[in-house]
């Protein structure tokens, strides 16, 4: 069995942790506060989702990112060799600063996380609409994948079907990534897209 953790537990980290709740698939979650603090919002959320430390939730073979993007150092220096693992970049970074030098903001958090699997995913939906049912009539609410290992997409697609997600494929993050990461201070063309596909 995976095991899957979600670390910063804003908006977008409660919203994620009520999607694995909904489907009863048990999730760690993590922030710089304790695990004594999360502990009675995790409980609110459902029996699946358990506050732990980082350093233990840093064990779990996929972790998703949902921290401020620049936490995500800091959550890098948890382990260190990210090999065997990998990460969900679920954060956005807007306006883009120029210090990236053009580079998608999920290149410089792979580079953080050395070893690790890196896929851009979760990221364009607002939380409020993430933290919703993504079953609607006829159909399953879109989120759009990417990133430079094809075998690692593959696994973090399973995931999102199994949350009830419809998953898409856009490539490597500098190609069709590129639709979901914000250039300068424009955000990408599918960012807040709120889309569904149909069942198959």
């Amino acid at each position: 069995m995976m095991s899957y953790a979600i670390v910063g537990f804003g908006a977008v980290g409660q919203a994620l942790a009520r999607a694995f709740a909904r489907k009863n698939i048990n999730v760690t979650v993590a922030s710089r506060r304790s695990p004594e603090a999360l502990a009675p919002q995790a409980r609110s959320i459902g029996p699946a989702v358990v506050a732990k430390s980082l350093r233990d939730a840093v064990e779990a073979d996929t972790i998703i990112l949902a921290v401020p993007f620049g936490e995500h150092r800091e959550v890098a220096k948890a382990l260190p060799n990210w090999k065997g693992k990998t990460v969900i970049d679920a954060m956005n970074l807007f306006p883009v600063p120029e210090e990236l030098d053009g580079l998608p903001a999920s290149a410089v958090v792979a580079k953080a996380f050395t070893g690790a699997k890196l896929v851009k995913g979760f990221n364009h939906l607002a939380a409020a609409t993430l933290a919703a049912d993504p079953t609607v009539e006829g159909g399953h609410r879109v989120v759009f994948l990417s990133g430079d290992d094809e075998d690692a997409i593959a696994p973090v697609a399973a995931l999102a079907k199994q949350l009830g997600f419809a998953p898409v494929k856009l490539g490597k993050l500098n190609e069709g990534g590129a639709l979901v990461h914000a250039r300068g201070r424009t955000w990408g063309r599918l960012i807040f897209q709120d889309l569904f596909r149909k069942e198959q």
